[in-house]
Parts: C-alpha cells; sequence; structure tokens
C-alpha cells in the first residue's frame, strides 16, 4: 500500500515545505509510479533527491515518523511493494 499522502512535485518548494523531522518517503513519476522508497531527516533527503534523485522522479510525498526504527520498518514495507 502506498503512502496515502498527495503528491507534490519533486523541486525545492517541497523541500522548503518539509518538516525537519525523520520520515519516509516516496519519489515516484509523472504517472504516480513509485520509482524509490527512502527514510531520514526529510529536507536532507529531498534537497539530495533533487539534485540526485532516480531518472524520470518529478514527485514526492513523504510520512513523518516518531524513531529510527519507526522509519526503518515503514520503509521496508513499502519498498516491498515496489521491488
Amino acid at each position: 500500500m502506498p503512502l496515502q499522502q498527495r503528491w507534490r512535485a519533486l523541486d525545492r518548494a517541497a523541500v522548503g515545505a518539509a518538516p525537519d523531522r525523520l520520515g519516509v518517503y516516496e519519489l515516484g513519476d509523472d504517472d504516480g509510479t513509485v520509482l524509490e522508497v527512502d527514510w531520514g531527516v526529510l529536507p536532507d533527503e529531498l534537497k539530495d533527491a533533487v539534485s540526485y534523485g532516480p531518472r524520470g522522479a518529478t514527485q514526492v510525498r513523504w510520512k513523518t515518523v516518531q524513531s529510527r526504527a519507526q522509519a526503518e520498518e515503514l520503509a521496508s514495507e513499502h519498498r516491498e511493494r515496489v521491488d
């Protein structure tokens, strides 16, 4: 099951809107196909994704979490769906 948040354009505005917290994020293409799932401190991760993200990634959505363990578990669940 994908993250239930809406897609946002993968750009500097999304980086600025991301809370400075741990989270899981999905990068997607124009059709909403998930290309990558990862986790980390959201603004830092999204800055990297804007510059170096997977080819074709134009959208992002995220969910904040409370702990590293929760982030790892949620990302793992979502990666299984993508792989």
